[in-house]
């Protein structure tokens, strides 16, 4: 089966630059897409120091709705948004003060590939962190989700008087993939950890291997890919009632489950019901005590705001609308003007009645 690549690399201009991460982009297109994705052929997706945080979201999400594997190679900086102190992938024209709205949220990469077969996806990551966001993920570590493996590194912030720092890890394995040969990515960390050993000793070293894929989530998702969607949905149902039976229907587990339900009814071509369940989804979490701005709630109040702009039934559309502009006025969220769209949305709908 083809395998798909995605190539990331992304700084801010100007003076808060900590490492010049688009320089790695020729070395790794210098490699072929079958040994960049370990399979037979490849697509390859490039995106360099790209400026729209959804953007970088459109094709991450595309990339990761292909079968096969998929391999995304990250090289970029972190930081910290003042709000909630959670890591963001710094854009071109990320600042300090800007991180939330124009940074990438690094847990944007962990809801976009959940659904994705465990041990299909594979991470290699080169980073470098500012002062704050290298302090937070000496306590924190970074979470890339559970079925994905992950290889590469942090690195602390460069001394200033130097300037942007190298990405030598990736370049490491950019040259090593040149040869042709691709050895398994935990044997290809350990090589390239061997060439940069002295840098590597301060750096944040991240081996992650995914688990098997002989979990709910890989059969679900050969459904998807099958085209069954109803048997993928009748699964997972099954999976949430017995999360609501074990942990009660406001657990993690079971809102895991209707997010993944959300998720299937999109993929089958029904933004009603994925938008009704995003709107179950992000009520059920508020009324759990979970703050407006925290990441899950404003991502299931995000992907219901993007359902509803599919629905095509008026009166489905119309019902909706009003629950989502109630829920707007409590979860703003990260797009200026969502609540300002889903009313002017709103009166027009009311003038087709």
């Amino acid at each position: 089966m083809p395998g798909t690549v995605l190539l990331l690399a992304a700084s801010p201009a100007g003076r808060g630059r900590l490492v010049d991460a688009a320089s790695v982009l020729p070395v790794l297109a210098a490699v072929s897409p079958a040994v960049l994705s370990g399979t037979d052929t490849a697509n390859v997706v490039e995106l360099a120091d790209p400026v729209e945080p959804q953007a970088v979201l459109t094709r991450l999400r595309a990339a990761a709705a292909v079968p096969g594997p998929l391999t995304v190679f990250v090289t970029g900086q972190l930081q910290l948004d003042r709000r909630q102190r959670l890591p963001h992938l710094a854009l071109a024209r990320t600042t300090p003060a800007t991180v939330r709205y124009t940074a990438f949220p690094w847990h944007w990469i962990r809801e976009e590939l959940r659904l994705r077969p465990a041990g299909a996806t594979t991470l290699v990551v080169d980073l470098h962190a500012d002062a704050e966001a290298w302090d937070h993920l000496r306590a924190h570590p970074l979470d890339s989700g559970r079925d994905n493996a992950v290889y590469g590194r942090i690195a602390p912030p460069p001394p200033a008087r130097r300037g942007p720092a190298v990405p030598s890890y990736m370049k490491t394995v950019a040259t090593m993939l040149r040869s042709g040969h691709r050895p398994p990515p935990e044997e290809l960390h350990q090589q390239v950890l061997g060439r940069i050993a002295a840098e590597a000793a301060t750096n944040i070293l991240l081996a992650a291997r995914a688990p098997g894929a002989g979990d709910p989530h890989a059969v679900i998702a050969g459904a998807v890919q099958a085209g069954r969607h109803a048997e993928a949905d009748s699964l997972a149902a099954q999976w949430e009632q017995a999360a609501v039976r074990a942990h009660g229907p406001g657990s993690e587990d079971a809102l895991h489950w209707a997010e993944v339900r959300a998720d299937l009814a999109m993929f089958a071509g029904d933004p009603v019901r994925s938008c009704r369940t995003w709107l179950t989804v992000a009520g059920a979490r508020l009324a759990a005590g979970q703050a407006a701005d925290a990441p899950p709630v404003e991502s299931a109040v995000d992907r219901a705001h993007h359902q509803w702009g599919l629905i095509q039934d008026t009166a489905s559309a119309r019902e909706l609308g009003s629950a989502l502009a109630e829920l707007r006025l409590r979860v703003p969220g990260r797009k200026q003007g969502a609540l300002g769209h889903v009313q002017r949305q709103l009166r027009q709908l009311h003038t087709q009645s």
